[in-house]
């Protein structure tokens, strides 16, 4: 494997194991509307030559998974990002090194092309026949993990009334603005995507299984009441849908919920409130329900 970069080279583990990329690793699993995996053959003289795992590569010290994954997946496979719906990532991190498989769903249709020297061939596989080929041993560890959420759907609700009062900012001074704060921290927040204890009701303390989501990218409604309806006149970006409630915000969260579970009955619905009533309402739809600060400390995480 040639060296293009200060961040391209092997991690030695203590028991000498190696592993590609000074700065870990990313790779991007990528499904299309016909349920097919993109799989790529890995050349002969690359790590584990001749088996079949995902377009991905060494990560740069200046850039993040998500950032690595999609450039290394458009280096090997022309894949186009802007053609991509984020799903979720999972992290396998051995302390020294790390490897981020970054899972999204096609949005607009694309050939995949090879476009460099690691590839013997590129390959659109249906799902249910991944586990038929030689994979890569690293993601023949993870592909029962990943799999299993490939389905799943994530919608996070926010009852921006109720989560912006619960932090004393002076909001009561400014409710649109501190709405837009709001919308702007959850925009930027979720850039890297929404830690999986936000999304996941986890109730016990096993170790969570190869492949098993770390963060999600899900589909953000706000809901804004009051005078915060002057925040937004539109939508602050993809993945983030803002409702102007005419009246009542806690009945427009509740018609939310009950579109989606009405249309969707398996998706996964959470809800960001305190409010007891609201709370139970959802509740009794199908949504699960957490707390505004669980949402801030999720936003403010490095």
């Amino acid at each position: 494997m040639s060296i293009h970069g200060p961040a391209d080279g092997w991690v030695e583990s203590p028991d000498g194991r190696r592993f590609w990329g000074r700065a870990g690793a990313a790779g991007l699993l990528v499904i299309d509307a016909d349920e097919r995996v993109l799989l790529q053959h890995r050349v002969e003289w690359s790590h584990f030559g001749g088996t079949w795992g995902l377009p991905g590569g060494a990560r740069q010290f200046d850039e993040t998974a998500v950032e690595g994954a999609l450039r290394e997946s458009g280096e090997e496979a022309a894949v186009p990002g802007e053609a991509l719906q984020l799903l979720f990532a999972s992290v396998l991190d051995l302390g020294f090194w790390s490897y981020t498989t970054v899972v999204a769903r096609v949005t607009e249709p694309f050939d995949a092309i090879v476009s460099d020297a690691e590839s013997l061939e590129l390959r659109w596989v249906p799902r249910d026949e991944v586990d038929a080929l030689p994979l890569h041993p690293g993601f023949a560890a993870s592909w029962s993990g990943l799999s299993a959420h490939l389905d799943t759907r994530v919608h996070l609700i926010v009852d921006a009334a109720n989560v912006v009062g619960s932090r004393p900012d002076g909001w009561w001074r400014d409710r649109a603005g501190a709405a837009a704060r709001l919308l702007g921290d959850l925009q930027a927040g979720s850039a890297e995507g929404l830690p999986a204890s936000l999304v996941l009701d986890e109730t016990t303390d096993a170790e969570p299984s190869a492949g098993a989501p770390t963060s999600w990218w899900p589909s953000i409604t706000v809901v804004l009441e009051g005078e915060a309806t002057a925040a937004a006149a539109q939508s602050t970006g993809p993945g983030i849908d803002v409702v102007r409630a005419p009246a009542d915000g806690d009945a427009a969260v509740v018609e939310r919920v009950d579109g989606i579970l009405g249309s969707t009955p398996e998706a996964r619905v959470i809800v960001v409130t305190a409010d007891r009533a609201l709370a139970g309402r959802v509740e009794r739809l199908g949504a699960r329900v957490v707390g505004p600060q669980k949402l801030l400390a999720a936003l403010a995480r490095d």
